[in-house]
């Protein structure tokens, strides 16, 4: 199966979830620039669950629109679990959403370091008052970098998900 349709595949297993509960979803994305939303979007329907999303790349737009406090900025940074866990609940309460996804990270190809290398991304998971981070160091281009990360968040929303339901 290719890369798009592996995504495509993800949402719409993720949308009929959100479909049975009668949940909605938003996103708080950094490194993946829309993508989760994008094909969140890409589902028939997914204006059922879809209300808004959230492209906030800069550390501004993390505290104006999902109101991360600057302290946990200074303290941890952009790119940690700290700040995604901030950005999903900051993200659900924005978007009056059930469900939010943040993610943030290093795509590279510059910007890495020995501590958070290219390839870091940090996600955050707000699900009905539960709230799960996870981070992961993906292997790969830029291109290849958002990509999975993207699938990754897609996976593991639908897996904490079901996980809330039994």
């Amino acid at each position: 199966m290719t890369v798009a349709a592996d995504s495509l595949q993800l949402a719409t297993e993720l949308g009929q979830l959100l479909l049975q509960k009668k949940w909605s979803i938003t996103t708080a994305e950094s490194c993946t620039g829309g993508g989760i939303g994008y094909w969140l979007t890409a589902v028939p329907g997914s204006s059922a669950y879809v209300d808004r999303g959230f492209i906030t790349y800069s550390n501004k737009a993390k505290q104006q629109l999902l109101a991360v406090r600057s302290a946990t900025l200074l303290q941890f940074g952009a790119v940690s679990e700290e700040t995604v866990r901030e950005m999903a609940q900051g993200a659900a309460k924005a978007a009056a959403a059930d469900v939010a996804i943040a993610v943030s990270g290093i795509a590279g190809p510059d910007g890495g370091s020995a501590y958070k290398p290219v390839g870091t991304v940090c996600f955050g998971f707000y699900l009905a008052g539960h709230v799960a981070s996870s981070h992961l160091v993906f292997a790969g281009d830029r291109q290849q970098v958002r990509q999975q990360a993207i699938n990754f968040a897609l996976k593991q929303s639908i897996e904490l998900l079901t996980a809330l339901s039994n």
